[in-house]
Formats: structure tokens, sequence, C-alpha cells
């Protein structure tokens, strides 16, 4: 094989792999621990591939500090099923009263008195 063949060997894997350093590994977890946080949110982002919930927690001190929390979200082509409010004048939309994911796992709306999250 000649050097020009492997130039251009190379730069086609290098290609293939941008893609696949873009999404990181969940390896920066210790999945081997569950911490329970309760805490105000300050802001949320869903976002795909992964949305953000940042949530102020009071430290031993009792003073408030940001933690960010990072979540999955769905993606384009997963098919969801949403329950919702909708619009009082027929327009396609509405309000969010919960949203079951592919998984089966249900996320809803905070302070609604039918949450599907809520205790039971």
């Amino acid at each position: 094989m000649n050097a020009r063949a492997i130039a251009i060997a190379s730069a086609a894997v290098s290609l293939l792999a941008v893609p696949a350093a873009a999404h990181h590994s969940f390896a920066m977890f210790d999945q081997q621990k569950v911490v329970t946080l309760t805490g105000t949110v300050k802001d949320f982002e869903w976002v795909n591939p992964h949305s953000w919930i940042y949530l102020m927690v009071a430290d031993d001190n009792g003073a408030p500090k940001q933690w960010a929390i990072e979540m999955g979200s769905p993606a384009p082509g997963d098919n969801v099923t949403i329950e919702m409010n909708p619009l009082k004048d027929g327009t396609r939309g509405g309000t969010i009263v919960s949203l079951t994911l592919p998984d089966g796992k249900k996320l809803g709306r905070a302070g609604q008195t039918n949450n599907p999250l809520g205790p039971d």
C-alpha cells in the first residue's frame, strides 16, 4: 500500500470517529452510589441529547449551592405519549400534564393535583 492510500484511509477513519467522540460515556459518574438531593429548581433545560436540572441545595451551613444534574431526554424519532390540557380555541397545542418515554418512565409537571408523578 502506498503512502497516499494510507493517508486517505487514515483521514476516512478520523472522520468516522468524530461523531463517536461527540457523545460522552457515563464513566464519569459513580453508578454504584445514589445521592438524594432536596432543593429549589433554579433552571431546567430540556434539550437533546441531554437535559439538565439546576438545583439549589443548602450545604451543611445552610448556604445555597447549585448542583447541575444531567438527564436523558426524548430524541427525534422516539415514540412518546403526551397528556396535555389543550388550547381552548382548538389550535393544535397545549400545556403538558405528563410525558411517557419509550421505556415507560413518566415525566409530569410539578404542583398539579393530578400529577402522575406525585405521591400515591
